[in-house]
């Protein structure tokens, strides 16, 4: 009845757990982004498991029928086509809805992409936002590069190799062109490689050649910006707006454009009664 959340290897097969083994083995069926690639897997291992697809532009229509065998007692395997499912690839309407009815939802944890691009990149790691693919152009995308360059977090990034240069450069431009910045290619591969250096020294290098393979961006979040005026000045200034008339969102808005207070201190203040 389970339904396992299987990782399988970004590149060195030898990542593949001996938990990951078993469950794949042992379930009804593997359900895989494609099927083609996931085959290649099994074979290699010896592994007989029937397969299906379950992939975007399906997944919607297969899951409700897929749901309905798994209440009936039957285990199933979900695999992307390499990493931990969910991160920027299908299935999470299949686990949705798995949840939903009840039935076990279980990881079976192993290689991820993201996570092994952070742990070696050289940037702190406490704390860090994936933003998975950066939208491709118009308003979304320029909101997501100001968030990226805004975050007072480190954030990852997956990117395709063509646009990688691009990519960093309008982050340079945007106000990240100092941060320290690492881009991991081609992770646990035999051409596995991390430069490391700012945003706009990596644009510069990218921009006379792309990066081969599968790309990982890491990016350092924003340093701390000073406060232009004391907490308590920036309190004071809230209450008389508030007074005023002005609305918390208004008053939060004004005290970090006009007082370059950080955003979490000017929305508390705004908020405080």
């Amino acid at each position: 009845m389970p339904l396992y959340i299987v990782s399988t290897p970004i590149g060195n097969l030898s990542d593949l757990s001996a938990r990951a083994l078993d469950t794949l083995r042992s379930a009804a069926l593997v359900l895989a982004e494609d099927t083609r690639h996931t085959r290649h897997l099994l074979q290699h291992f010896g592994i007989t498991t029937p397969l299906q697809s379950v992939h975007e532009h399906n997944e919607a229509r297969v899951s409700p029928a897929l749901v309905e065998r798994l209440c009936a007692g039957e285990t199933f395997a979900l695999v992307s086509d390499a990493g931990t499912p969910l991160l920027s690839d299908p299935g999470a309407r299949l686990v949705r809805a798995a949840i939903d009815a009840g039935v076990p939802v279980l990881a079976v944890p192993g290689a991820s992409a993201l996570l092994a691009a952070l742990v070696v990149s050289g940037i702190g790691a406490e704390r860090f936002t994936f933003e998975g693919f950066l939208p491709r152009r118009g308003s979304a995308r320029a909101a997501a590069l100001r968030a990226v360059v805004e975050s007072p977090i480190t954030v990852v990034l997956y990117e395709a190799p063509g646009r990688v240069a691009g990519t960093l450069a309008e982050l340079a431009a945007a106000g990240a062109a100092e941060r320290q910045a690492a881009v991991a290619r081609e992770l646990t591969k035999q051409f596995e490689e991390t430069r490391r250096g700012t945003v706009a020294e990596l644009a510069e290098y990218y921009a006379n050649g792309p990066p081969r393979g599968e790309v990982v961006v890491v990016i350092a979040g924003a340093p701390p910006t000073p406060l232009s005026a004391s907490e308590e000045t920036l309190r004071e200034r809230a209450r008389a707006w508030r007074a005023e008339g002005m609305t918390p969102r208004d008053v939060a808005r004004r005290l970090a454009g006009e007082m370059n207070a950080p955003r979490n201190v000017a929305y508390r203040l705004a908020h405080e009664e």
